[in-house]
C-alpha cells in the first residue's frame, strides 16, 4: 500500500486528484498540506487530516510519496522539504527554474529516492511529445503552438518547453550533433507561441513544415479528468525510481 500525501487540495487539480486517490486500492491517502483549509477544517474527504506544515505531516501521517499541486510560489520548498523527509514527490506544479531542478535531482541523488517533475499528467500529451520528437527527426522546420485558460499564469506553458527541447535533441541526434538524447541542442531552436484565453483549458499542437505539406500533432485536454491517470501511473512509478525523472513520457517506454 502507497501512502500519499497531497498539497494544494483546495485548487481544481487537487481536488480532483483527492477524489481520484481515495478510490485506489493499492493507496491509501493518509494527508493533505494546505494551511487555509486546516483553519476551517481538521480532515478533508472522511477523516484525512490537514496539514500546514510538512515536518508535521511527515511525521504524523508518514507518507511515501507527495503530490505537489500548489503555485509556483511554493512548489520548490514543498518538494525539497518533502524529499528531506524522506518523502518522494511527484511535482504537477510548474514554474521551477533549471536552478531548482539541479538541486531537486541532487537531493534526491543524495537520499536514494525518486521524484517526478510532470509539466503534463495527461498520457495522451505524452505520446504527443513523443510522436513530435520522433517527426522532428525528419521535418526539423517546426513551430509549437500551446492554448491554454487564461488563468495560467506561466507562459511558455512547461509542456511546451519539454516538447521543444526534445524535437531540438531528436533534430541534433539525427544530424549526429549530440550523441545524448535528453541534451538540449542549442542549433535547434522551436519557436513557441502562447495563447490565454477564456473557454481553453490545455491544449497544444506542433506544426511540421515541407515541401508541399503539413504535419500537424495535436492534444486537447476538454477536462482536468484527463491528468488523473497520470498522476496514478506516476505515483507507482516513482516509488521504483531513484533520482529525478523528468517528464511523463520517460514513464510509457
Amino acid at each position: 500500500m502507497i501512502r500519499v500525501a497531497v498539497a494544494g487540495p483546495r485548487g481544481r487539480m487537487g481536488a480532483l486528484a483527492v477524489e481520484t486517490l481515495v478510490t485506489q486500492r493499492d493507496m491509501l491517502l493518509v494527508g493533505v498540506l494546505d494551511r487555509k483549509m486546516a483553519e476551517q477544517s481538521a480532515t478533508i474527504a472522511g477523516a484525512v487530516p490537514i496539514y500546514t506544515d510538512m515536518a508535521t505531516l511527515a511525521e504524523e501521517s508518514k507518507p511515501d510519496v507527495l503530490v505537489e499541486l500548489t503555485t509556483h510560489e511554493t512548489v520548490f520548498s514543498h518538494a525539497k522539504e518533502a524529499i528531506k523527509e524522506g518523502i518522494r514527490p511527484v511535482v504537477g506544479t510548474s514554474g521551477l527554474s533549471a536552478e531548482q531542478i539541479d538541486r531537486l535531482a541532487e537531493l534526491s541523488r543524495e537520499r536514494g529516492l525518486g521524484c517526478l517533475i510532470v509539466p503534463n499528467f495527461s498520457i495522451g500529451a505524452a505520446l504527443m511529445m513523443k510522436f513530435a520528437a520522433v517527426a522532428a527527426k525528419l521535418m526539423p522546420e517546426a513551430e509549437i503552438i500551446e492554448l491554454h485558460h487564461s488563468g495560467k499564469k506561466d507562459a511558455p506553458s512547461g509542456t511546451a518547453e519539454l516538447t521543444a527541447r526534445m524535437m531540438a535533441a531528436s533534430i541534433a541526434k539525427s544530424k549526429n550533433l549530440n550523441d545524448d538524447p535528453d541534451k538540449e541542442d542549442g542549433t535547434a531552436v522551436i519557436p513557441i507561441h502562447s495563447v490565454r484565453l477564456p473557454g481553453l483549458l490545455s491544449h497544444q499542437e506542433v506544426l511540421f513544415g515541407g515541401e508541399g505539406q503539413l504535419l500537424t500533432i495535436r492534444h486537447d485536454s476538454f477536462s482536468r479528468e484527463s491528468y488523473m491517470s497520470g498522476i496514478k501511473l506516476s505515483v507507482r512509478e516513482v516509488m521504483k525510481r531513484e533520482g529525478l525523472v523528468y517528464g511523463l513520457d520517460k514513464l510509457i517506454g
